[in-house]
C-alpha cells in the first residue's frame, strides 16, 4: 500500500521518550508502510481513512512462540488429559497440499487475533516451509525455524530412560545442517518480512556438540537462539546427572546467551539460582506461555511474576494450542495476579504483581527487543507499520463508548474483538475479518484435513472417554 492511509483510533498506545503512553483522539499516517506521523485530532484532505473510533490501536502484536500448524488439530481434544504426541507425529506425514491447509487455518486465526509477528518452531522441516509458504503469500512476518530435533525424533530422546539416546548427536546434527541449508534461501525473503532462527528443541535432548552447532548456526544467521528452555522440573535433574549443571547455565557455558534467546517455558527451572543468572543476560528473554499445553493444563504456573521480580525480559507465546494473542495476553495477567496473592511472601524470590502495562508490554515492545527490532512493537515515527485495533467500547469489553483507562479494558477482550490488523500498511484483517484470503476457503480446507486426522486417531481408539 503506497498511498497515505490515515488510521483514527479513539486511543493510541504511542511510544514516546523510550516508552508506551496512551493518547486519545490521535491521527496515526501511514505511507508506503511505515509510520510517518502521530499527530493530535483529525486530519483533513482526501487520504484513505480507516476509522477505528471507539477502538485502541495498539503495535501488532508479537507471539514469541508458535508452533502454527499443530493447533486446530488438537484443540478441543486434549483439556481432558490426551497426549497431544499422537496427533503430532501424524502430522509429519501430511502431504505439502493438507499441511499447507492446517497453516493456513491456524495462520488465519493468529492473524485474525491481532498477532502480526510469530516466533515459529516447526515441527519438521516440511512444516516451516509450508509456514514460509503461507506466511510469504498472506505477507505475514515471521521467524520460521524447525525443531531440531524433530518433533518424532525428539520423543525417545526426552521421554527415554536411556542415557546413551539422550547422548548421541549425529541424528540432530544431520538434521541442523538439513534446515540451515534451507534457512539460507529463504533468509530475507519477501521484503525481509522472513528471518530463519535456530530453534534447539531445547537442552534436555541436545548434547554439547548440538549445543556448539545450534550456536554456530544461530551466529550465521544472525537471528538468535528461540527454544524450550528447563521445562520440567525432571529435565533439569537429569541434565545435571549427565552434564553436571541444570538447563540454564549449561547452555551458558556453550556461549547461548551471547546471541539473543528467547527461551519458553522454565518450569523446570531453580528461581534463587537461575533468576539473577538470567537477569543478568541482557539477550535473554522469557517466553511465558499460559495456553502452552492446552486450556486449564497448569501452564499459568510458569514462573511470570518471578521472572517480572527478577527484571528479566519477559514475553508471551501462543505456543500451540490457542491461537489467540489477545487471550493469553490476558491470562498472563490473571494467573500471575492469582499466584502472586498465593506465594508472594513465601516466595523464594522477588515476585511483581502483573499490570495492565505489564501485560502489553509482553506482546509488543518487550519480544521485539528481544528479537533485536526497534522497527517492531512500538507505534512511533519510523516504525513498521504493523498494527492491530481492538474495540474496547462495544458489548461484552466496554460501555458504548471508548473509556478512559481501555488497557483494563483489555482484561475483558479477546480476539474475536480484534477489528483491524494490518503488515507494514497492508491490511490483513478489516473490520474483524481476514481479508488476506477467502476466510470461508481456508477453514473448509482446513476442516478437511483434520476430519481425517481425527478419523485415524479413532480408528487407533485414541478418543478414550473423557473424565467426568
Amino acid at each position: 500500500m503506497t498511498r497515505t492511509t490515515i488510521l483514527e483510533p479513539s486511543w493510541t498506545l504511542v511510544h514516546q521518550g523510550g516508552r508506551a503512553e496512551l493518547v486519545a483522539d490521535h491521527s496515526v499516517v501511514v505511507e508506503e508502510g511505515r509510520i510517518t506521523e502521530i499527530v493530535p485530532g483529525r486530519l483533513p484532505g482526501e487520504q484513505n481513512r480507516i476509522d477505528l473510533t471507539g477502538q485502541l490501536l495498539l503495535p501488532g502484536l508479537i507471539s514469541a512462540h508458535t508452533h502454527t500448524a499443530l493447533g486446530s488439530a488438537t484443540r478441543g481434544l486434549i483439556e481432558g488429559g490426551r497426549s497431544y504426541g499422537p496427533p503430532a507425529v501424524m502430522l509429519e506425514s501430511l502431504s505439502d497440499d493438507d499441511i499447507d491447509a492446517l497453516t493456513e487455518y491456524n495462520l488465519a486465526e493468529i492473524l485474525r487475533a491481532g498477532c502480526t509477528t510469530q516466533v515459529e518452531q516447526s515441527l519438521t522441516l516440511g512444516h516451516a516451509k509450508s509456514y514460509v509458504r503461507v506466511a510469504s503469500n498472506w505477507g505475514v512476518r515471521g521467524y520460521p525455524s524447525t525443531m531440531l530435533p524433530s518433533f518424532s525424533s525428539m520423543l525417545p530422546i526426552w521421554f527415554g530412560d536411556d542415557d546413551a539416546v539422550t547422548g548421541s548427536s549425529a541424528g540432530t546434527i544431520a538434521q541442523i545442517e538439513e534446515y540451515l541449508a534451507w534457512a539460507r534461501t529463504v533468509q530475507g525473503a519477501e521484503g525481509d518480512r522472513i528471518r530463519p532462527m535456530i530453534a534447539p528443541h531445547g537442552p534436555e535432548t541436545a548434547t554439547p556438540e548440538t549445543l556448539d552447532a545450534i550456536l554456530a548456526a544461530a551466529k550465521e544467521l544472525g537471528t538468535g537462539i528461540h527454544t524450550h528452555l528447563a521445562t520440567l522440573p525432571s529435565d533439569a535433574e537429569r541434565m545435571k546427572r549427565l552434564w553436571g549443571k541444570g538447563p540454564v547455565e549449561w547452555v551458558g557455558d556453550h556461549g547461548w546467551y551471547d546471541v539473543p534467546l528467547l527461551g519458553a517455558h522454565l518450569g523446570g527451572w531453580d528461581p534463587e539460582t537461575d533468576a539473577p543468572y538470567l537477569a543478568a543476560q541482557p539477550n535473554f528473554t522469557f517466553v511465558h506461555c499460559p495456553s502452552g499445553a492446552g486450556a486449564g493444563s497448569g501452564e499459568g504456573r510458569q514462573p511470570y511474576i518471578e521472572a517480572l521480580g527478577a527484571g528479566i525480559n519477559v514475553a508471551v507465546g501462543l505456543d500451540t494450542h490457542s491461537n489467540d494473542m489477545v487471550e493469553n495476553a490476558k491470562l498472563a495477567v490473571l494467573y500471575g495476579r492469582l499466584r502472586y496473592d498465593i506465594i508472594h511472601d513465601s516466595s523464594p524470590v522477588p515476585v511483581k504483581r502483573p499490570t495492565v502495562w505489564d501485560m502489553v508490554y509482553s506482546v509488543t515492545v518487550n519480544p521485539a527487543d528481544g528479537l533485536r527490532r526497534p522497527d517492531l512493537g512500538r507505534i512511533e515515527a519510523g516504525a513498521l507499520a504493523d498494527l492491530t485495533s481492538i474495540d474496547v467500547s462495544g458489548l461484552l469489553v466496554g460501555a458504548g463508548t471508548a473509556g478512559p483507562e481501555p488497557l483494563n479494558n483489555l482484561l475483558y477482550a479477546h480476539g474475536s474483538m480484534v477489528r483491524t490488523v494490518m503488515v507494514e500498511g497492508v491490511l490483513q484483517v478489516h473490520e474483524g475479518r481476514l481479508v488476506i484470503a477467502d476466510e470461508a476457503a481456508v477453514m473448509r480446507r482446513g476442516a478437511a484435513v483434520v476430519e481425517r486426522l481425527w478419523k485415524d486417531l479413532e480408528a487407533q481408539g485414541w478418543f478414550t472417554p473423557t473424565e467426568r
